[in-house]
């Protein structure tokens, strides 16, 4: 069994009989009393955040993960279907998996899965950059440079975001997954 001590950024546990991930620790030694590591914990199951204090030495239930690289294949209904690079197997997961991340995916994409002891899906990772086309955008104003300013643009998949005036119908941008930023043209 492990304890407090092997607490890390990441670290996936079973926590009050429910899976969450450590986003955040700080161990705190007070002048008076026992040592404490407080944390920051995102519930696996709906990625709700949750706060919790564990006394120094405490034992903890680490889940081990089984990390797979797999192909987004295509989505009906709620699901996305995935495939397994090494043996082709389609894997179909709830959509609500990706939140506000879900308009960047693309077909045939590598995404990075988690799968837990009983090869259930618990986390999905799509790439930091994706490269989409843009499909609508205004024309530059009067006066407007290469340098300074943005205007919004309208990119495949029916992500909008702020481009620089510049970028015109047509250009492929790259375009941070986890912030939705313009990082620069592809």
């Amino acid at each position: 069994m492990a304890t407090t001590a092997d607490i890390r950024n990441g670290l996936v546990i079973r926590h009050n009989g429910e899976l969450v991930q450590i986003d955040s620790f700080q161990h705190v030694k007070p002048g008076k009393g026992g040592a404490f590591i407080r944390t920051k914990l995102r519930r696996v199951s709906d990625g709700s955040t949750l706060e919790n204090t564990f006394r120094s030495g405490h034992s903890i239930d680490i889940v081990r993960l089984n990390t797979k690289k797999m192909s987004y294949i295509y989505s009906e209904g709620n699901a996305l279907y995935l495939m397994d690079m090494d043996t082709f197997e389609q894997v179909p997961i709830p959509s609500a998996m990706l939140g506000k991340r879900l308009p960047y995916l693309k077909e045939e994409m590598e995404l990075t899965i988690q799968f837990d002891e009983e090869n259930t899906p618990i986390t999905v990772e799509l790439p930091p950059v994706v490269e989409l086309e843009v499909v609508e955008t205004g024309p530059n104003d009067k006066g407007d440079t290469a340098s300074g300013g943005s205007k919004p643009a309208v990119l495949e998949n029916e992500v909008k975001a702020r481009v620089p005036f510049f970028v015109s119908i047509g250009n492929v941008v790259k375009i941070d997954t986890r912030t939705g930023e313009y990082l620069g043209r592809a």
